[in-house]
C-alpha cells in the first residue's frame, strides 16, 4: 500500500483507492467531472459519458481528486492523441476528445460560470474554432532546472499534476513548424553548453516572418490582416495569428456597434486592439502603464499610416486621467492580464462612464467576477462570445459586451 503523503485526509476514500464512476461533464480545468455517491471527483483526461476507473490521491472538504487508471466504456468522442507525451506533459488536455467537442465544451463552460459566479442567465454564443488546430502557436518558452554534475536534464514544461517536474518535450504539435524545425538544434545547443547555466533557465521560441527568434530584446514582426505589427519577442503579443483577423474584428464589430465615435484600448500593450479597431472610429486613445509598450505602439502606428490614434503612457492610478471623449459616444476595449481588472482600474473606468465596453479576457472567471462589479455599477452585458485561441488546451479568450444602462 503506497504512504499517504502528509496531511493526507483519508476520507472519504483511502490513499490510492481505486473507484469506479461515471464521467458527467469536463470542468474549466479541463477534467473529467463525476459522483461517487454524491461525493464530486475530478478525473483528468476521463471524457463525458465514460465510466472509468480512477485512483484517489486527494480528499477536500468537498470533493476529491483522482488518476485515471482505466476507461472502462469509452466515449464515442474520445480519439487518438497526435502528441505522444499527452497526459504526461502539463501544456495540452483535451488532445483525445474531437475538436467539435472541445469547443462545445468551453461554450458550455462559460455559461456556467456565469450562472454560478456572477448569477447571470445569459445564452453565450457557440465558441469562435481556431483555423487551424495543431501547429498554431507562434510562442513557446519550454525550460530546464539547474544542470546536475554539468548535465541538463529534461527540457520542456511542468509534467501534468506537478508543480516542479519537467517533462521533456522534443516536439511540441501545436508549436508551428519553424519551432518544431529549430527546436532539436536548440536542444542541442543547451545540453553542449550545460556548464554555463549556474540555475534552471526559461528559453524562448517566437516565429518571426518565418523565422524563430530566441532573444527576449528582438523585434519581431506579426501581420494581422492588413495591419503588421513589431515589438520585443519577450513581450505579450497574442500567438495564435491564424485566429487574429476574426478575433479583432468581432471586437471592433461590438466597439462600434450603436454609433460609438471614439475608441479608448485600456490595457493597449503594442496596439493590437487601438490599431486593427482604429478605421471604425474617429480618434483613438490607447493607454499603457508600460512606457515601452506605449512607444512601441507609437511606432506601429506610424508605421501603419494611422494618424488619428495616440497612445499615452499613465499610472495605474489615473489610467482616465487624459481621456477627453464624451462618454456617451466612446467605447473601452479592456483586455487585462489573467488576474482580471483591479478595484483602482474599475473604480477610474466607472467614474468615467463609457457607454460600452467590450472585455476581453483569457481567464473567463476573473472576467465573469469582474462582470459582477459592471452589474453593480449600471452595466448590461449584451453579448458573450467565447474564441477559441488555444485548441487542445483548456484555455480559451472571451469576450462579453457591456452597454451602460439607461438611466431611469
Amino acid at each position: 500500500m503506497a504512504t499517504p503523503p502528509k496531511g493526507f485526509v483519508p476520507v472519504p476514500f483511502a490513499y490510492h483507492e481505486e473507484i469506479e464512476l461515471s464521467i458527467d461533464a469536463l470542468s474549466n480545468m479541463g477534467e473529467g467531472v463525476g459522483r461517487v455517491e454524491n461525493r464530486v471527483v475530478f478525473v483528468p483526461y476521463a471524457l463525458p459519458g465514460e465510466r472509468v476507473r480512477a485512483r484517489v490521491y486527494r480528499n477536500d472538504k468537498n470533493f476529491s481528486q483522482a488518476d485515471l487508471v482505466e476507461v472502462l466504456e469509452p466515449s464515442p468522442r474520445r480519439i487518438a492523441p497526435r502528441c505522444p507525451v499527452f497526459g504526461y506533459c502539463g501544456g495540452c488536455q483535451y488532445q483525445h476528445l474531437e475538436y467539435e467537442q472541445q469547443l462545445a465544451w468551453k461554450t458550455q463552460q462559460v455559461a456556467d460560470l456565469l450562472r454560478l459566479q456572477a448569477g447571470l442567465e445569459l445564452p453565450v454564443r457557440p465558441a469562435i474554432p481556431s483555423p487551424r488546430t495543431y501547429g498554431y502557436r507562434s510562442k513557446i518558452t519550454p525550460h530546464f532546472h539547474k544542470p546536475k554534475d554539468a548535465k541538463v536534464g529534461n527540457i520542456g514544461f511542468l509534467r501534468a499534476g506537478s508543480r516542479s517536474e519537467v517533462c521533456d518535450v522534443q516536439q511540441c504539435a501545436i508549436a508551428m513548424e519553424p519551432i518544431n524545425a529549430a527546436l532539436p538544434t536548440l536542444r542541442k545547443v543547451v545540453h553542449q553548453s550545460a556548464a554555463q547555466y549556474r540555475r534552471g533557465a526559461t528559453l524562448l521560441m517566437r516565429v518571426s516572418e518565418g523565422s524563430v527568434i530566441t532573444n527576449n530584446n528582438a523585434v519581431c514582426t506579426e501581420q494581422v490582416g492588413k495591419l503588421s505589427f513589431q515589438f520585443l519577442a519577450g513581450d505579450f503579443f497574442q500567438n495564435n495569428p491564424y485566429i487574429l483577423p476574426a478575433f479583432t474584428g468581432y471586437v471592433a464589430q461590438q466597439a462600434c456597434a450603436e454609433g460609438a465615435r471614439f475608441l479608448v484600448d485600456a490595457y493597449c500593450g503594442s496596439g493590437l486592439f487601438a490599431l486593427t479597431l482604429a478605421e471604425h472610429f474617429e480618434r483613438v486613445l490607447g493607454v499603457e502603464v508600460s512606457e515601452t509598450s506605449a512607444d512601441w505602439a507609437r511606432a506601429n502606428a506610424r508605421s501603419n499610416g494611422i494618424e488619428h490614434a495616440q497612445f499615452l503612457a499613465a499610472s495605474a492610478e489615473a489610467i482616465f486621467a487624459e481621456v477627453d471623449f464624451p462618454a456617451a459616444q466612446t467605447a473601452v476595449v479592456i483586455d487585462p492580464p489573467r488576474k482580471g481588472c483591479d478595484k483602482v482600474f474599475l473604480d477610474q473606468l466607472f467614474a468615467f462612464g463609457p457607454q460600452r465596453v467590450v472585455y476581453v479576457s483569457c481567464n473567463p472567471a476573473t472576467q465573469i467576477r469582474d462582470l459582477a462589479e459592471f452589474a453593480k455599477a449600471g452595466y448590461s452585458v449584451t453579448e458573450v462570445q467565447p474564441f477559441d485561441l488555444f485548441p487542445q488546451t483548456k484555455h480559451l479568450e472571451c469576450v462579453a459586451t457591456l452597454r451602460k444602462n439607461p438611466h431611469p
